[in-house]
């Protein structure tokens, strides 16, 4: 029995370290967390035990072409690989030459989050100069929100939560989808007394856990984040020198938390005012706390401008970046020398991929390549998306591991070996730990890389570039020129754990390079200087439906393993009495958007007035809930608005 270390590169916060057990005919027989790394140590959540299940279930075996390539109707035969190619190469060729390159759509996200997988591939796209899509649909907009006052999003590192005295998850369920994260809270509660606070308006399995949970309102953030900076003014005195030496813009923040007295910020988030002052008071007492941002609250109307807002409440304490919610942004590594951008003078047209489903129903793109990216599912306006697939005049490309409901909708299908057939770096963006990601097996069927395929697919459409050949590692060695604080790049292929370099807490790339309170660069970009708390809506839907992870699933994946991910919606118990509703009753959601059909749960962790469905599901009738989700992007950072989404509710 062999044991062979790896690196889990699905989209998670937190990219385990993995030992593989694998026996003399070369099955995978168990998968265990790594007990050195330092974040890892040694358990996994429950999708990286059963990931020796998966690897052999639903696998696209053969490249695969369908049928009947008039419509979705038919299925899919086999073909060589290099039948494969040449129909796609002469397809691709044939799009550039008689509708131009921006016709053309590499369509891709991080449902693998290896630099080799992910970015190395593009540099294919990008020597050809299609169009591609701003990557928007996840977490750009705190991104970017975040930036506008500290000029880098990233903040707290993993492991200072073992020293401090608060934790804050706002927004952040930390206890489905930070496994690692949690456990190190927890452990600073049970070592130093720490107390864990929770801001959210679900009751999530982590406020579950939590010594305090706030429930405000969906879409309150702002209000709430000015609410207790004005109690911290108020009660404690905010720490001056820290405003006056690193920040600027403190008196036009001043004024506007001035806004925000306690009544008009209950009255805002109907947040209880017991919890409201337990709260301040915990957040007052002490400047060593951590503010954990989750991801989902910046996915909504004004989702940018809640990340924002959160974000700016340490320094209220005096705090460098007391927060968290991203932390890509500290490291120094060349990008744009591993996705061959480096090498260009212009790129390629660029689409919001929150908005793409419309464009490609309107057959903007004669041509689609999809990686690393399920998208059949994913991005909203699902009616527009499957519409556009289906044209005649669209021909879709898919390059995946599993058949998934984007593979079954396309017309050429080619199998992709999972991370554990093939080696690559994973870097992380909630710790600074990265080791060499080895393969564990051989690639599994007719499966070939990402690498493999684009090289072939350049040569096949002769391409000249020598860049688009080089050596995958040899690239990589040179983007990670000083990336490393404890070795260099041959020692990571060694196997050494090495820790990446990260800008200072006290540094900001801003305009004045300082903490920027009131954005300058804001303003010159035509967004507010300060967070804005929107107006919460009142319209003919009757609720508004969060969606988030639950704890068997990333995203669409592990199905496979689990069955598929539930198809139903939580309604406040008193709510659903009210309106006549059951348990376990078949309803539909519907909106100018779409509609879907689900099963029922009576649930007291929702309020009145909100659903929550899991994140990713299809509706009883195979639909996907985003279906439901509107395709507008929102003004900062393109992102998306999915925990905007206003519904009626019926019986079936």
């Amino acid at each position: 029995m062999k044991q062979i270390k790896t690196v889990c590169s699905r989209d998670c916060y937190d990219t385990c370290s993995l030992i593989a057990s694998v026996d003399a005919a070369g099955v995978i027989t168990s998968v265990k967390g790594d007990p050195d790394h330092p974040i890892t140590r040694g358990f996994l959540c429950p999708r990286g035990t059963k990931d020796p299940q998966r690897i052999v279930t639903n696998r696209i075996q053969t490249p695969s072409i369908r049928s009947d390539l008039s419509g979705l109707s038919g299925g899919f035969r086999s073909l060589p690989w290099n039948s494969a190619i040449d129909t796609l190469a002469d397809r691709l060729q044939h799009t550039i030459d008689t509708c131009g390159r921006e016709s053309v759509l590499f369509l891709d996200y991080v449902g693998n989050q290896g630099t080799l997988s992910a970015d190395f591939p593009k540099r294919l796209w990008n020597a050809l100069g299609v169009t591609q899509t701003d990557g928007a649909l996840c977490s750009r907009s705190g991104r970017h929100g975040i930036c506008l006052h500290h000029g880098k999003a990233y903040g707290i590192k993993p492991e200072a939560l073992l020293t401090k005295d608060l934790i804050l998850f706002w927004g952040f369920n930390a206890k489905v989808s930070a496994a690692h994260l949690w456990r190190l809270a927890t452990q600073a509660r049970k070592s130093r007394g720490a107390k864990i606070v929770v801001i959210d308006p679900r009751c999530s399995e982590t406020a579950k856990r939590a010594d305090l949970w706030i429930q405000p309102r969906p879409e309150t953030d702002v209000a709430l984040a000015y609410g207790l900076m004005n109690y911290l003014k108020v009660r404690k005195g905010a720490d001056t020198t820290f405003l006056d030496n690193h920040t600027l813009g403190f008196e036009h923040l001043a004024r506007e938390i001035e806004q925000w007295p306690d009544e008009r910020t209950l009255k805002v988030t109907q947040v209880n005012r017991d919890d409201f002052e337990s709260l301040g008071d915990l957040y007052s007492g002490t400047r060593n706390s951590a503010i954990m941002i989750g991801i989902g609250i910046q996915k909504c109307d004004q989702g940018a401008d809640q990340a924002r807002a959160v974000s700016l409440i340490p320094a209220m304490m005096g705090i460098h970046r007391g927060f968290y919610y991203s932390n890509s942004d500290a490291y120094s590594i060349n990008s744009g020398l591993i996705s061959g951008k480096a090498y260009l003078t212009d790129g390629g047209d660029e689409t919001e991929q929150v908005a793409v489903a419309e464009e490609i129903r309107k057959g903007r793109f004669k041509f689609i390549y999809i990686n690393c990216m399920n998208p059949a599912v994913t991005v909203p306006d699902q009616s527009a998306f499957r519409q556009g697939l289906a044209r005649q005049d669209v021909f879709c490309v898919t390059h995946d591991t599993h058949w998934s409901d984007t593979a079954k909708l396309s017309d050429l299908v080619l199998p992709a070996p999972t991370f554990y057939e093939k080696e690559d770096v994973v870097i992380p963006y909630m710790h600074p730990y990265v080791i060499k990601s080895n393969p564990v097996i051989p690639p599994l069927f007719e499966s070939k890389t990402e690498i493999e395929v684009m090289q072939l697919i350049a040569r096949r459409l002769g391409l000249a570039q020598v860049w688009l050949y080089e050596d995958p590692m040899e690239v990589l060695s040179r983007a990670f020129v000083d990336s490393f604080e404890n070795g260099t790049f041959d020692d990571l292929l060694s196997g050494r754990v090495l820790t990446l370099k990260s800008s200072s807490d006290d540094t900001y790339a801003t305009l004045s390079g300082k903490l920027e309170l009131y954005s300058s660069t804001a303003r010159t970009r035509g967004y507010p200087p300060l967070p804005v708390q929107g107006s919460t809506r009142t319209d003919e839907y009757d609720f508004t439906l969060l969606n988030s992870a639950i704890p068997s699933f990333t995203s669409t994946q592990f199905q496979e393993v689990f069955g598929a991910i539930p198809a139903i919606v939580h309604i406040n118990p008193e709510q659903a009495k009210s309106l006549g509703f059951e348990e376990n009753q078949e309803v539909i959601m519907e909106n100018d958007q779409g509609r879907a059909r689900v099963m029922l749960t009576l649930s007291g962790d929702v309020p009145p007035d909100v659903l929550w469905t899991p994140r990713q599901s299809l509706d009883l009738d195979d639909s996907p809930m985003n279906t439901l989700m509107s395709p507008i992007p929102q003004p900062i950072g393109n992102g998306a608005r999915y925990n905007s989404t206003r519904v009626r509710l019926k019986p079936n």
